[in-house]
């Protein structure tokens, strides 16, 4: 975060604060689908780790030989062009959240790409299956590339 940016540090209700709190940051019902999806492809991986040790950035799955690094983004949290609604409450505050997150969300990829990583961000809505195929052929491609040196 910027220095001498304000941020409210607490909820605008009881009911925003208990709402916020039940918020999932992994193993959501997405995320589980997709994780699902992946392993009935046949592929193994590693659940909520840093690729990069040196980077505070957790990716939802993580195939550490084939260097793939998978994100399930949130339709709100990442503003999903398709489904980003804007925050009735504090609707200022939600903004600048979301902006930052898509900006550390690229800030991640950059970081990951330089370090020979192969970067896959999948919305929470998108279809599990699809997704799995999507990541199946990263991984895979990725591995055709590594046994080819």
């Amino acid at each position: 975060m910027a220095m001498g940016v304000e941020r409210p540090t607490r909820a605008s209700s009881e009911g925003v604060r208990k709402s916020m709190q039940s918020n999932r940051g992994k193993g959501t019902r997405p995320e589980l689908a997709l994780r699902r999806a992946v392993h009935a492809l046949g592929l193994r991986y590693r659940v909520s780790i840093r690729p990069l040790p040196s980077v505070r950035r957790t990716a939802d799955l993580v195939f550490t030989k084939a260097k793939v690094a998978v994100f399930m983004d949130g339709c709100f949290w990442h503003g999903c062009p398709d489904h980003h609604t804007k925050s009735a409450t504090n609707a200022e505050y939600w903004a600048e959240k979301v902006r930052r997150n898509r900006e550390r969300d690229a800030e991640t990829d950059r970081l990951l790409q330089e370090a020979g990583w192969t970067v896959i961000r999948v919305w929470e809505h998108e279809e599990a299956t699809l997704s799995a195929e999507m990541v199946a052929e990263a991984v895979r491609a990725a591995q055709r590339s590594r046994d080819a040196v």
